[in-house]
């Protein structure tokens, strides 16, 4: 037997090079699932977000005339599977991918609130079209490399307080509120609630055994807390914290209420989402100027997202060459790229490389091979949505709390003793939990860093790409007042 197996093993290896990079196909396999689960509410909240809002003409996504949500949930999955094993296969990096969110919330509510869900995923499409063409031609890598170091470990640290900010708030840990600050502890600054006490229990239990070394740490954790938010809801009924026609309950669970599933299998067949697109219909529903304008948001959102996604969890992994490349980053880019006009296409929202990709990272995964097994169970869900749906936030969101903190650690290579490069760094690292965007803190990084060069006399130093980028942001940050200048509204 084991010399039957040898050989298929031996493939593996060479194919995801898992040797070369310190891995081993059990770290892998942990990994992947790791990364799936800190995932897997996607395919819960991408449908809560685009399947149940109407567009302009009052249709919904699918159906029309209904929120169809397990149409929605069966896409979402079925697309983010298909992508995050063409990640691992081709790019080779433990890379999975999903609907983005932001993103979606964008189409949704800045898109097919002007158009109908066809031409909103339309536009979607064509979004991607665009960033694959630019990846075929050289120029996303050419921005990619023509970075600075120094500024791409700042944006892999700022990714890490950010993905930290999104467990906090994600598990109710940290709040928004209506009056006072923008953040509060808790309900009105107290740590009152059952779901909080199952997430500080796996945060803690997640710390212990990290900081102990043990092999499976974040996905124990995950299924542990897990498990102990099924067995609290059963003795406390705690509920949600928004029922449609209710009042809120703040102490309740964040999203997906932890309970043993009625049934485990199901299937709503995702292809029938294919249909629901038409790549030029934006034409004529708004102006040009107008469609070319919100593919341009979308097209810097993504592009400079995922850029940073890649940075810092490549970073993380070990990945990153001195110069802070990126091997296979072309073909990296090019299947994001895919990403975008396939989740158009399939009515899903634009597709991107998540960041939570960092908790497989922090599983010890390092090559494809982690993708695959993420993307596996994706495909996996679309039929076995109920035991999905049975992961609260409240047990996912501490893996991302802790990667934040591994990916923090980074900081150490910046010199803040040199402003040109420590202030560009501070402002990209505090603007991406500040204003929730990964693609607000790169911009302000790469503006402040070329105007700073720039009022120095050191404009030669500045790579040409890098004016060139930085331009694109300065009309970025000023659609608003292009949109009104043009009377776009």
């Amino acid at each position: 037997m084991s010399d039957d197996k040898t050989p298929q093993i031996s493939t593996l290896d060479r194919f995801f090079h898992i040797t070369e990079r310190g891995s081993s196909v059990g770290r892998e396999v942990r990994g992947g699932f790791a990364t799936f689960f800190t995932m897997a509410y996607i395919v819960v909240l991408n449908p809560l977000i685009i399947a149940t809002v109407p567009d302009m003409e009052g249709q919904f996504i699918g159906d029309g005339s209904a929120p169809n949500i397990p149409l929605v949930a069966a896409g979402t999955a079925f697309v983010a599977g298909l992508l995050s094993i063409l990640m691992g296969v081709i790019g080779k990096v433990p890379f999975a991918m999903a609907a983005g969110l932001g993103l979606n919330a964008f189409v949704t509510f800045g898109i097919a609130s002007q158009m109908s869900w066809e031409s909103a995923m339309g536009l979607v499409f064509l979004e991607g079209v665009i960033i694959a063409l630019l990846v075929l031609t050289g120029f996303r890598t050419a921005v990619f490399n023509a970075i600075p170091p120094q500024l791409k470990t700042a944006i892999s640290v700022g990714i890490g307080l950010f993905i930290a900010l999104i467990g906090f708030v994600d598990a109710g840990f940290v709040r928004r509120v209506a009056a006072g600050p923008p953040l509060e502890l808790g309900i009105a600054g107290s740590l009152t609630s059952w779901p909080i006490f199952v997430f500080v229990t796996g945060l803690l239990l997640v710390v212990v055994l990290v900081a102990r070394r043990v092999k499976g740490a974040i996905l124990i954790g995950i299924v542990a807390t897990t498990v102990l938010a099924v067995v609290v809801e059963a003795v406390a009924k705690v509920g949600a914290a928004t029922v449609p026609g209710k009042e809120p309950n703040p102490a309740g669970w964040q999203l997906v209420v932890p309970g043993l599933p009625d049934q485990i299998f199901g299937f709503t067949n995702p292809l029938v989402l294919f249909r629901e697109f038409d790549p030029f219909g934006a034409f004529g529903s708004v102006s040009v100027i107008l469609a070319l304008l919100l593919i341009f948001t979308l097209l810097v959102t993504d592009f400079f997202d995922t850029m940073g996604t890649i940075v810092g969890v490549g970073g993380q992994a070990g990945l990153l060459r001195e110069d802070g490349s990126l091997p296979r980053t072309r073909e990296i880019l090019l299947v994001d790229s895919i990403g975008a006009a396939a989740g158009g296409a399939g009515s899903v929202s634009s597709n991107t490389t998540y960041i939570e990709s960092a908790a497989g990272v922090g599983e010890g995964a390092r090559t494809g091979l982690a993708s695959v097994v993420t993307g596996a169970l994706f495909l996996l869900a679309i039929f076995v949505s109920p035991l999905v749906a049975v992961v609260p936030y409240e047990a996912a969101a501490p893996a991302l709390v802790v990667v934040g903190f591994l990916m923090m650690t980074a900081i150490r290579e910046i010199d803040f003793t040199d402003y040109e490069i420590a202030i560009p760094a501070f402002l990209t690292i505090v603007l991406m939990p500040f204003s929730y965007s990964i693609a607000n803190g790169i911009g302000a990084g790469f503006v402040t860093y070329v105007l700073i060069k720039a009022v120095k006399g050191k404009a030669r130093e500045v790579h040409p790409l890098m004016w060139t980028v930085a331009a694109l942001f300065v009309v970025y940050f000023a659609l608003g007042p292009i949109k009104a200048l043009l009377g776009l509204g």
